[in-house]
């Protein structure tokens, strides 16, 4: 299997660890990897207003050039990315006006886009395509006695028409560790806003979520926390410093990226693991369970 693959900004930055995990599991399932030539951002988040539509030129660039490398797919691991590359997707799809108005825009480009390349995320690779019970012969490691949380936040389930897996309760992270060999921790916290980008100038309230969602996981027996989102991550992870500088009580907890559990799994080097790039250090409780 061969997959055009769109990293964005945060996976070549700060979250080194997602990449790296991620292209490590993917080479370890024999699937080959193909980033797409002269990507740029997304914009982060899609525009909801109607008459912003310059703002859903960059995604669509990028389909566009996934166009011109002779793929009608792209795939992404970051949440954000897969939110706002669908949804601008689907807005074109929808709008001929809009479609036409972005293609004389971006002519340049000496194609036209019509709407035709479809928009994946890794989990969906993974259900859908690898299939999980063939994911299941390739684990090397299995990740017993771990017991994870699935994070998913907002964007791989928001919108409903937009989100890979049912709104109040998706499965498919839990499938995916159950698969692995973990123990899959069900939360009722899994799909609320993390605080996205409060985090800038009301980094309190980003706390406050922090608090409720990770204690909400620890309670119900979570060694780890996952998700799928760098931004997420960093709300999760780096806050708990000031988390538990607000809340006496609050007990920290590794926060990772579905991508790196995975890794582990499919006996990726601990290199292309980049625990290092965590902030609550996940190496005891991981050490604990026999997996590094």
């Amino acid at each position: 299997m061969k997959i055009s693959y769109y990293p964005g900004c945060t996976l070549k930055t700060n979250a080194k660890n997602f990449e790296d995990s991620t292209l490590c599991s993917l080479k370890a399932l024999g699937i080959e990897v193909e980033e797409i030539n002269r990507w740029n951002c997304c914009g982060t988040v899609f525009s909801l207003a109607t008459d912003d539509l310059i703002h859903h030129v960059a995604p669509i660039r990028n389909l566009i050039r996934t166009k011109q490398a002779g793929s009608d797919a792209v795939m992404t691991p970051c949440a954000m990315c897969y939110n706002t590359l669908k949804r601008a997707n689907e807005k074109v799809k929808s709008d001929p006006d809009s479609l036409e108005k972005i293609n004389n825009f971006i002519d340049y480009e000496k194609i036209s886009y019509h709407g035709d390349v479809k928009v994946l995320h890794l989990l969906e690779i993974l259900r859908d395509q690898v299939k999980f019970e063939n994911l299941a012969k390739k684990v090397v490691k299995p990740l017993n006695g771990l017991k994870v949380a699935s994070y998913y936040g907002c964007l791989l389930v928001r919108p409903k028409e937009i989100g890979l897996d049912d709104v109040e309760n998706p499965q498919v992270m839990e499938n995916l560790f159950t698969t692995l060999g973990a123990k899959s921790i069900d939360f009722p916290h899994k799909t609320e806003c993390c605080g996205s980008y409060q985090t800038v100038d009301n980094p309190s309230i980003v706390a406050e979520r922090t608090h409720k969602i990770l204690t909400s996981a620890r309670n119900r027996g979570a060694d780890v926390v996952a998700m799928s989102c760098p931004l997420c991550a960093f709300n999760l992870d780096n806050r708990q410093k000031q988390t538990a500088e607000i809340y006496s009580e609050f007990k920290k907890i590794p926060v990772l990226y579905f991508s790196q559990l995975l890794a582990i799994a499919l006996g990726c080097p601990e290199a292309a693991l980049r625990l290092d790039l965590q902030y609550v250090d996940p190496n005891p409780v991981l050490k604990q369970k026999g997996l590094l």
